[in-house]
């Protein structure tokens, strides 16, 4: 089940739903292990989007830096 691609701050905010509901402790075992590999997926595109943007301020700082010595 891959999630569609939507913004950092919507993937974030849901996965702080699935969260809120798995601590309930209210969800039956099937809808738990649902939320929890749905959690899981949102959590990896959350990690990989903030990396991709570290990533991409390191490349920006470095150029900067790099025409300062220039």
């Amino acid at each position: 089940m891959a999630t569609s691609k939507i913004d950092f701050e919507s993937s974030l905010k849901k996965l702080e739903e699935i969260v809120a509901k798995l601590e309930s402790g209210e969800c039956t075992l099937d809808e738990s292990i649902e939320l929890f590999e749905k959690g899981m997926e949102l959590s990896n595109e959350c990690s990989k989007r903030l990396e991709e943007a570290r990533q991409k301020i390191i490349t920006l700082t470095d150029a900067e830096e790099s025409d300062s010595n220039d």
